[in-house]
Formats: C-alpha cells, structure tokens, sequence
C-alpha cells in the first residue's frame, strides 16, 4: 500500500489571528507570530497510523516543509519542497504521484488544488484538517481520527464512496458573508465515525420566534449580572440573537460584549488580553456547524486553547435551534490540543439553549 504525504504549510496559519483563511496571507501571518498548524497535525496523525500499523505502509513524500520535515518514520523521497510553496505546488506533487491514497493537512483551498490536480483520477483522498476552514467531507474530524481512517483502509475495512467538496466565496468569506457551493466530488473512504461530512447550511424562516426568545434569555443573564462578559462566537445564528438584543456582531469573527459595549473581530492576543483583565463570570456561546456538529475547531481558531482555558470549559453554553438539533445527537471539539480535548471530551455532555430558559444536555464525541 502506497500513500502519498502532502502538507501545504501555509494552511491554518491566520486562525488565531483572525484572518478568514490564510490564502495569500501566510507571510503577514508569519510575521504577526503565527506558528505552522498542517504540519504539526500531520506529524500527529502519522506519529498515531505508526503506533496503529502492523504491517507494512509505504509512505511517499517530498522532503522538507511540504512532507519529510513531519515524517518521524522511514519514507521515499520522491522530491524537495520548494522554498517558496504555493497552490501550484500542491498541484504538482498531485499531478506527479500515483498512489493508493493521498493524505493531505491543509484546509478548503487545498482540498480544491487537489482535486483540480486529480483531474478525474479516482484516487481516494483523506484530510487532516489543518486549515481555519474545512467544510469538505474529504475531511478526518481530527489528526487521530485520519490515522484511524488510512488504516482501516490499508487493511480493507472501509470502501470509498464520493463526497462533496465545497467551496466558499473567498471574497465575500473576507467581508463577513458566508457563501457556499460544492465545488465538485471526490473519492474518500466513507467512514461516518471518523470522517466529518460537507458543512450543512441550516436555516428555517420559523425559528425567528426561537433566535428572538434565546436573545432574551442571554439578556436576561446579562440584566442579572451587569459585570457579566460574553463572548460571541461566529455563525449566523449567533450574529441573529446578537440583533435582537440591539448590537452588531461579527459573522466570521468572535466578539465580546461586556457593559453594554461590543468588542468586536478579536484575534487569540485581543481575547486574552480582555478575559484576563476581567475579575468577574464569562460566558462562551459557541453553534455547533450545521451537518458535522464541531462545536469547537472549525472556523474559530481565535478560540485557542489558551483562551478556552482562560475562559473556563465550564462557562461554554452551545446555542442551537430546532432545525440544527434535528441532525445534531453529539457534538465534536478539535481545539488542537489533545488534553484540553481530552478534558472537555471527560464531561460526557454539555448544555445547548434551545429556546427561553430552555436547555438540554447533548453527548460530547469521545472519539
């Protein structure tokens, strides 16, 4: 079994700084102090596929920064990372190897570059997701969880099945929109376990009633305790509720309002530096993505583990309406560090608004 390793290092690299996506940004990222994320998630996920393999798996992969520089094991050097890496890049180690599988760290970008790349190959793709945005159904829900996922294919437990590949309006994602469309289809072993599924849009005219009556009850909270901050993460049905309680939010971006005045678009140093300086409760309120259930890890990179800490994983309250709850039974976190993973995944459930002083419990993926 042959699989092809491939990492665009610039993937991810805006999360914590706030930027929607990194395209084009990753020497601006780089010199704001942003550290690589594929990478780091790749070598996680292969460090994990070594401890699950008990036989042999051929890995191919360009040295350097696009592949070997993560490969802590024996693999073949089928070329040299360029210095500089691009689009293009992906696009020619792509369009230069023919293997069983290719596993990839990056985000919606690259998952489009090689699928161009592909050009109607049926080879099959895994994901690690390593990007600020993975909409994609190519995509793990986590670096173990694509180990688990080439190897269960490698030993033939898992057919391929087509996914959708999906792809957003770059330049409306930067002005605040949210705008997708399946960018087209491609082969990854299905694995409902451990693979995440496309990014669902899911949104009904008849929860107005609902988005209104679970504004009031964060206002009623607020009203209780006027020291009381809170923190806004993204989405549409958080950007609505913020409306009805007569502020603006950002769609893409985590706000904080505290004393009637909205902070808004903060990146992970302008988070910490507010929720540090605040002596009394914090509330997080977090939407579980529509169609995969990630409630943390997918598009709110600025959300750190170290401002999760900060926060408290006990101040989290999920928001979610009715026609989100229809296709939701268990919610998934991916903060990018395993024991605060782990540590939130230790709780079993946590608590969703579903209306006015209405909640319910829902079930934390431990996988």
């Amino acid at each position: 079994m042959r699989i092809a390793v491939v990492v665009n290092p610039d993937a991810g690299l805006g999360g914590k700084l706030g930027f929607k996506g990194s395209d084009g940004r990753a020497e601006e990222a780089r010199a704001a102090g942003a550290e690589d994320r594929a990478g780091p998630r790749m070598e996680q996920c292969l460090n994990h596929l070594d401890q699950l393999a008990h036989q042999p798996i051929e890995l191919l992969a360009w040295d350097g920064r696009m592949g070997g520089d993560w490969i802590n094991t024996e693999y073949t050097s089928t070329g040299t990372s360029p210095q500089i890496t691009s689009a293009i890049s992906t696009k020619e180690f792509i369009e230069t190897h023919r293997p069983d599988l290719f596993l990839y760290a990056g985000g919606d970008g690259t998952t489009r570059d090689i699928v161009e790349a592909l050009d109607g190959r049926e080879i099959p793709i895994v994901g690690v997701p390593g990007g600020v945005k993975m909409h994609s159904g190519s995509f793990a829900t986590t670096p173990k969880a694509a180990a688990e996922v080439v190897w269960a294919f490698v030993v033939g437990d898992l057919m391929v099945a087509r996914t959708e590949v999906m792809d957003l309006d770059e330049e409306a994602y930067l002005k605040g929109e949210w705008k997708v469309r399946m960018y087209g289809e491609v082969f990854t072993p299905a694995s409902p376990r451990w693979m995440q599924g496309a990014k669902e849009q899911i949104q009904r005219e008849s929860e107005t009633e609902t988005l209104e009556a679970m504004a009031a009850h964060i206002g009623s909270l607020i009203e209780d305790d006027s020291d009381l901050m809170v923190v806004w993460g993204s989405g549409g049905t958080l950007s609505q509720m913020c409306k009805f309680l007569g502020f603006e939010s950002t769609l893409l971006g985590i706000d904080i309002l505290h004393n009637g005045e909205m902070s808004m678009d903060l990146n992970e140093q302008g988070l910490l530096e507010k929720i540090n300086s605040h002596r009394g409760k914090i509330l997080l309120l977090l939407s579980p993505m529509g169609g995969q259930g990630f409630l943390i890890g997918r598009g709110n990179l600025q959300l750190s583990p170290a401002v999760l800490r900060a926060i408290g994983i006990d101040n989290i309250l999920g928001i979610a309406t009715p026609a989100k709850l229809l296709g939701l039974n268990e919610i998934r976190i991916d903060s990018g560090d395993e024991a605060l993973d782990e540590e939130i995944k230790a709780k079993k459930y946590l608590k969703l608004l579903q209306g006015y002083r209405t909640t319910r419990v829902i079930r934390v993926c431990s996988d």
